[in-house]
């Protein structure tokens, strides 16, 4: 935990986020969940009204399917240095994200399933996706300004999302994302700028396939000021807007429907 020690510029933006809370109401009776699932996953914070605000977004944007509040975290706000720094513990936490993803498509084959995390949520995703079996895919994944390594290989991830990983990123993000996991970490244990700062690097060392899967998979998503009249203003919790969540996280999950 040493490289967790909080620094002041965090800790005020926390005490902001303790004004938060998760007001959505998960909308996941059997009706809904025969016609699909999103799981929104929070970042470190726990559930928050940013994660909230994504949710509610999306059911705005006429998803007919169910769409839930993953929490991932211990949900405790006080310890969010641990769930970013837990390596151990959050693999256990994909994992067990994993089992959900097979259990909800033995029970539902066929429905599409999508996964929509911010910051240290997105990449715990990238995680989750890697522990799936073999024969499993889910329907899409979206990152939101992710707390992950810009040079994480994407590929397995890529191979187990039918339609690829949609990545939202912003130059702006340099105090959380640039600054902030240079001295604390990303999610992945790399003590740099995140990908949800600059976007990913392509892996040098990819075979023919791994490059078709970062060619025809991986849907880069770079901020641009035209995003303000969305509510995202281009730091780390811009696209976490409702306005933005339905306009651009709406429609990647309603093209399965």
């Amino acid at each position: 935990m040493s490289h967790c020690s909080p620094l002041l510029w965090l800790l005020s933006l926390n005490l902001l986020l303790l004004n938060g809370c998760a007001y959505f109401h998960n909308l996941n009776d059997e009706e809904r969940l025969r016609q699909g699932r999103v799981l929104v996953l929070p970042g470190i914070e726990t559930p928050s009204i940013f994660n909230s605000n994504v949710a509610t977004g999306i059911s705005q944007a006429g998803f007919n399917g169910a769409v839930e509040i993953h929490d991932w975290t211990s949900g405790i706000f006080l310890l969010w240095p641990y769930h970013l720094c837990a390596y151990r513990t959050n693999q256990v936490r994909a994992q067990e994200l994993a089992d959900k993803i097979v259990e909800y498509q033995d029970q539902y084959p066929g429905a599409p399933i999508h996964l929509i995390g911010h910051s240290g949520g997105g990449a715990l995703i990238v995680l989750a996706l890697e522990t799936l079996p073999e024969d499993r895919q889910i329907t899409s994944a979206t990152l939101i300004t992710p707390a992950i390594s810009p040079d994480h290989d994407l590929s397995t991830a890529l191979s187990k999302s039918e339609r690829g990983i949609w990545h939202f990123h912003s130059i702006g993000d340099v105090l959380l994302l640039g600054a902030g996991t240079s001295v604390l970490g990303t999610l992945d244990r790399e003590f740099r700028p995140s990908a949800g700062w600059l976007g990913f690097n392509r892996p040098e060392h990819l075979n023919e396939f791994g490059q078709q899967l970062y060619d025809s998979k991986l849907h880069e998503v770079p901020y641009e000021f035209g995003m303000l009249r969305y509510g995202n203003i281009g730091e780390h919790f811009g696209p976490t807007a409702i306005p933005f969540s339905r306009r651009y996280f709406g429609p990647i999950v309603l093209q399965t429907q």
